[in-house]
């Protein structure tokens, strides 16, 4: 083990680590995390930093600032409470071409991609000011971070190399050249090209970032890593940088990522249906397996809501939009979205709207959260989101819902089901409810959110079937409405499940990266006359 002093305690800022990437979902936000277990275990005070994120899977700290789940997640792994210090800024798309922005935990409004990042011309960039004060802000908030903690792994987006985005640039390139961090790009082999990619990275940034980036990730690797070795010995005789590690393929480890990215995985609309259990949960505890049905509406957010319901034994989820696939479902569950009043347009396009109607008329159940519990209402009064006025909803649940310009943000605990439950909220739809049974109680029964009529039931609070006791009393009550001998099993915790998960990344970087060189990069920045790799940025 190399000792390397990395102290803020020392009287100076802590050492920095910026991971980029070759691509989107190239491995950044899990060797982010990994990097902060391993520093963790090593007694490091550390902390993760994501300076602008774009997803529509968000968290709400302890003092309601929303931040990206990814960031959540990897404080988690340092083991520090996430704050919006770690994401400043957080990108919520709404459409095809704008986006909500948050700004320090708190939505500041709705702008285009072109007005947001601002626009070339022939005569180059025209600038808004607006880079400027946001890069003022993260490096702001990254020095803050690097004043109270002996190291800060920072998390880039996307590629460094989208050289029509570096002029407005803040999270890649532009941070790093900013607060001085050395660079290190993360490479999936399992997409293939992974040194065209690796090389080609480098060979789009200009000298001064360049002399920045000071070595590879190679990520995802099957097989036998000395066939791989005479490719990492040319690509650092071409670029002069090495390869600090060839981290081997996991399976389980997509845990808090960002968006649809991993839908395909789970049967989502890109893979056409299909059905897998996540996690390797294994068989039922009792005779029969439960099947859950998720729906992925536009503008889905928090699908990591049905991760805790995927990590039960004999629970087997899958992302379809055919009708036809709901009817043998035992569960139903409309998840989160940004856009309300577009996913009811795409249930009913789909037939998605009839078949939850028969289920709901046949008493099976049916699950909405947030967005995706506004929806079953009666009607929408929406003139924040979609600005669509009174829409009707589906009618399954006695609930009107009005949108607020103010952004709910909270972190409720109550009861339901006689067990307790925790939460967090995420939105700007307010629901009265005019009749049905609550659904989340507090310790005297009296209602704190949601509603249930029949077997349809609505709720407000992501992240409630985290709750090991809730979640369970919730499997067994769908069981028994459906007629399955499913038993839940009495063991499942689902927050030892999510730790191993990040002890398993400390184990990949510990394992199978160059630690000692992450160290030294972490505590001393970039080495001196890193070579330069033509043509450079244009």
């Amino acid at each position: 083990m190399v000792s390397v002093d990395l102290g803020a305690g020392a009287g100076r800022p802590g050492g920095g680590l910026l991971v980029a990437g070759t691509t989107s979902d190239a491995g950044k936000s899990v060797v982010t995390a990994g990097i902060c277990r391993w520093l963790a275990r090593r007694g490091v005070r550390v902390a993760p930093f994501k300076a602008q994120n774009m997803s529509l899977n968000s968290y709400v700290t302890r003092d309601g600032a929303e931040i990206g789940r990814a960031q959540a997640m990897q404080a988690a792994a340092a083991g520090v409470e996430p704050s919006a210090l770690m994401n400043p800024v957080l990108l919520k798309p709404g459409g095809d071409r704008t986006s909500q922005v948050v700004l320090m935990g708190r939505a500041v409004g709705e702008m285009s991609a072109r007005g947001y990042f601002g626009r070339r011309s022939g005569a180059g960039p025209v600038r808004y000011g607006r880079r400027e004060e946001l890069l003022e802000t993260v490096a702001g908030c990254l020095e803050e971070l690097r004043s109270t903690h002996d190291a800060v792994i920072c998390e880039g987006a996307g590629s460094p190399a989208e050289i029509n985005l570096r002029h407005s640039d803040i999270v890649n390139m532009g941070l790093a050249r900013a607060c001085r961090l050395p660079v290190v790009v993360v490479g999936d082999i399992d997409r293939g090209g992974v040194f065209a990619s690796l090389f080609g990275t480098t060979a789009l940034l200009a000298e001064e970032d360049q002399e920045l980036l000071a070595g590879y990730l190679v990520n995802k690797f099957r097989g036998d890593v000395s066939l791989l070795e005479p490719g990492l010995e040319m690509l650092r005789q071409l670029t002069g940088r090495p390869t600090l590690g060839v981290l081997p393929f996991r399976h389980g480890l997509g845990i808090d990522e960002e968006d649809g990215l991993r839908l395909s995985l789970r049967g989502g609309p890109g893979a056409g249906g299909g059905e897998r259990a996540e996690g390797g949960a294994g068989e039922p505890y009792g005779a029969e397996v439960l099947r859950i049905a998720v729906l992925p509406v536009p503008l889905m957010s928090n699908f990591t809501d049905v991760d805790a319901l995927a990590a039960e034994p004999g629970v087997l989820v899958r992302f379809t939009d055919r009708p036809q696939e709901l009817a043998d479902a035992d569960l139903v569950v409309v998840p989160g979205t940004r856009g309300t009043v577009r996913a009811l347009a795409w249930l009913r396009e789909r037939g998605l709207a009839a078949a939850l109607a028969r289920r709901a008329a046949e008493g099976r159940p049916v699950l909405g959260i947030c967005g995706g519990y506004q929806l079953l209402g009666e009607r929408i009064e929406d003139d924040v989101e979609s600005r669509a006025g009174l829409v009707d909803g589906l009618g399954l649940l006695p609930v009107r819902v009005r949108f607020a310009p103010e952004k709910t943000l909270a972190r409720p605990a109550g009861r339901a089901l006689g067990e307790d439950v925790e939460g967090y909220e995420i939105h700007h739809g307010v629901a009265e409810v005019l009749g049905g049974e609550p659904f989340m109680t507090d310790a005297a029964g009296a209602a704190l959110d949601g509603c249930r009529a029949g077997a349809v039931r609505g709720t407000h609070w992501h992240g409630s079937l985290e709750s090991d006791g809730f979640r369970r009393a919730f499997l067994r009550t769908v069981a028994a409405e459906t007629g399955r001998a499913f038993v839940p099993a009495p063991g499942t915790c689902f927050a030892a499940l999510r730790e191993a998960q990040l002890e398993t990344l400390g184990d990949l970087i510990e394992e199978h990266a160059d630690t000692a060189a992450l160290l030294r990069l972490i505590e001393e920045g970039a080495p001196k006359g890193l070579p330069f790799v033509g043509p450079g940025a244009p």
